[in-house]
């Protein structure tokens, strides 16, 4: 949330991407900071995944991404 909330400062947009395991720890961050970013939460986890899942994840994300992107 840090990153973000720095490069949405430098005029970059952005957009955080996270797992479902972290959505608490993501609200309780943009509370601290007073800030909201546009942040898209994938399943969890993420690590142990093959390419061809981690792509699966990344298409049904990728449109949630781009809304939040464009917004």
């Amino acid at each position: 949330m840090h990153d973000i909330k720095d490069l949405e400062g430098r005029g970059v947009v952005s957009v955080g991407i996270a797992t479902t395991e972290f959505v608490d720890a993501a609200a309780m961050q943009n509370k601290y900071l007073g800030y909201d970013p546009a942040v898209i939460f994938v399943d969890h986890p993420i690590q142990d995944r093959t390419s061809d899942e981690l792509r699966a994840l990344a298409s049904i994300a990728f449109e949630s991404i781009v809304k939040a992107v464009t917004a």
